[in-house]
C-alpha cells in the first residue's frame, strides 16, 4: 500500500477539537477515495459511504430536508445495515460530492449538529459547467485540503527509500556538501523513473510491483483519455472542443524556445478571449499548473506576477511524458532526449514545486534573459535554473552581476550535478528540488 502525506493531514484534522467537515479536493484518480476510506476504516467504528458518481440515485436522500435526523433516517432507509449512525463513532464519506450539490450544502448542518464526522471528496469542485452549484456553499463550515498525485518524496517511499536517507539528503543540502556517491547514483536513477512514471497511484503501484513501463504507459494514457472524456462530458457545449484543444496543445507549447503559453499555438489565429475560459477549466480540474512571469525579481512574488503572461505545465510529469510519442519514456531513462529535454525537466521541477504547494513563477525579458523559476528561499527572492544535464546559465550570471537592478544575491542551479557551490550559485542535483522548502 502506498504511503501518502494526506494520512497525517487527516489525523491532524480528526485530532483538532470541534473540527469541521473536511473536503479533499484534487484531480481524478489521484487517490482521494482510497485515502479517505483507508483513514475512515482505521479510525472509526462505523463508516457510511456514498459515491455520487457511481450511484447518482444516492442524491435523492439529500433532496428534501437537510436536518440531520431526517438525513440519518433517509440514509438508513437507503443503505440498510451499511448505515450505522452512532454519535462520535460514525464517519460519513461523501465521494465525488460535486455530483450532489445538496450534500455539499448539508455540511453546514453536520457542522452545527456535531455528532458525526464527515469527509467529502471532489474532483471537479467549482469547475465551470459541471453540474449545479449548491444552494448554499458552506463557507466557514468546511475545511478544504488539496490532494495531488504522489509527489517525489512519496515516490521515494514507495521505492524503499527510508526517512533516514531523506534526512541525509537534507543535511547535505543544509551543509552544502556532496551526497555520498552510492546514494547519489540511486537518487539519479529514481528521479528519471519518477519523470516517466509520475505520481498517479495506479501507475506508481504498477511500476513498483512489475517495473513494466508499457503497462505504466497504458494506465497513464487511460487517465489522459478519462480527462478528455470529462472535458467533453461536463464542460459547457460551446467550450467542449476548445478545452480539449487547449489541453492537447501543452506539449507544443513547451517545445518552443520561449515557453510562454500562446493561444495561437492552440489554433492558428486564436486569441485569449476565445480560449481563456477553456484553459481555466483545465486548471480548475487540477490537471495543469500556471507559472506566471514576474515584472520584477522582488518579494513578494505574488504581488509582482503578471496575470496574463504565463507558462503552463502538467501537474503530473508522468502524464505529460505519456502525451509525447512512443519511445520517449525509454529515451528519458537512457538519458537521451536531445532538444526536448529542457521541456521535460522543467515540467519535472514544476511538478515537484506545485505538489509542495508552491505557486510557480519565472522571469522573462524581451532581451532574451530568462530565469526558469523564481522562488522564495531562505527569505530571499531566489532564481532556480533547470539543466537536464550540465550547462551554462548565462541569464543567471547576468542577474547576479547586477544586484542593484535585479535584487538577487543568491541563485540555485539544478542539474546532473552533485552538491557544490561557486560564489553565489548553489549547484544541486535535480532530485533535491523537493527539499527547497520555504523556511
Amino acid at each position: 500500500m502506498l504511503r501518502r502525506k494526506i494520512e497525517q493531514k487527516l489525523t491532524d484534522w480528526k485530532n483538532t477539537p470541534d473540527h469541521k467537515p473536511l473536503i479533499i479536493k484534487g484531480c481524478r484518480q489521484c487517490g482521494k477515495t482510497f485515502s479517505a476510506l483507508d483513514f475512515a476504516y482505521k479510525n472509526y467504528e462505523h463508516v457510511v459511504y456514498l459515491n455520487f458518481f457511481e450511484n447518482p440515485d444516492y442524491a435523492a436522500a439529500f433532496s428534501g430536508s437537510l436536518e440531520i435526523d431526517h438525513l440519518v433516517m433517509m440514509l438508513s432507509a437507503l443503505l440498510g445495515k451499511d448505515a450505522v449512525f452512532e454519535a462520535g463513532r460514525t464517519i460519513l464519506v461523501l465521494d465525488e460530492i460535486q455530483d450532489c450539490p445538496e450534500a455539499r450544502t448539508a455540511l453546514k448542518f453536520f457542522r452545527t449538529d456535531g455528532r458525526y464526522d464527515v469527509i467529502g471528496t471532489g474532483s471537479l469542485l467549482g469547475v465551470k459547467g459541471y453540474g449545479r452549484e449548491p444552494r448554499s456553499i458552506p463557507v466557514g463550515s468546511e475545511t478544504i485540503v488539496d490532494m495531488y498525485p504522489l509527489d517525489f518524496e512519496e515516490f521515494l517511499w514507495a521505492n524503499g527509500v527510508s526517512a533516514e536517507m531523506v534526512e541525509l539528503l537534507s543535511q547535505c543540502l543544509e551543509t552544502e556538501t556532496p551526497v555520498p556517491e552510492a546514494l547519489h547514483q540511486r537518487m539519479r536513477q529514481l528521479l528519471l523513473q519518477y519523470t516517466v512514471v509520475g505520481g498517479m497511484p495506479d501507475a506508481v503501484q504498477t511500476f513498483v510491483d512489475t517495473k513494466q513501463m508499457d503497462e505504466v504507459l497504458r494506465i497513464q494514457r487511460d487517465i489522459i483519455r478519462s480527462y478528455e472524456d470529462d472535458m467533453v462530458k461536463y464542460a459547457e457545449r460551446k467550450d467542449k472542443s476548445r478545452i480539449k484543444e487547449c489541453f492537447q496543445s501543452i506539449p507544443r507549447q513547451l517545445s518552443k524556445e520561449n515557453k510562454k503559453f500562446q493561444y495561437s499555438v492552440v489554433k492558428k489565429g486564436s486569441t485569449a478571449s476565445k480560449y481563456i475560459g477553456s484553459l481555466q477549466w483545465i486548471e480548475d480540474a487540477g490537471i495543469i499548473s500556471r507559472c506566471h512571469n514576474l515584472s520584477i525579481t522582488e518579494l513578494p512574488l505574488d504581488g509582482n506576477a503578471e496575470e496574463d503572461v504565463f507558462k503552463v505545465y502538467m501537474k503530473d510529469c508522468g502524464l505529460f511524458v505519456s502525451m509525447l510519442e512512443d519511445g520517449t519514456q525509454f529515451d528519458i531513462l537512457q538519458g537521451r532526449l536531445y532538444g526536448y529535454k529542457g521541456a521535460v525537466f522543467e515540467n519535472l521541477v514544476a511538478d515537484i514545486f506545485s505538489k509542495m504547494g508552491k505557486k510557480l513563477y519565472y522571469y522573462h525579458k524581451d532581451s532574451g534573459l530568462e530565469l526558469d523559476f523564481v522562488i522564495r528561499y531562505k527569505g530571499e527572492c531566489t532564481p532556480v535554473e533547470v539543466k537536464a544535464a550540465t550547462g551554462n546559465a548565462k541569464s543567471l550570471r547576468t542577474v547576479l552581476r547586477h544586484p542593484e537592478k535585479y535584487h538577487i544575491r543568491h541563485a540555485i542551479k539544478l542539474g546532473d550535478y552533485n552538491v557544490g557551490k561557486s560564489e553565489a550559485v548553489l549547484t544541486l542535483p535535480l532530485y533535491m528540488a523537493f527539499l527547497l522548502r520555504t523556511p
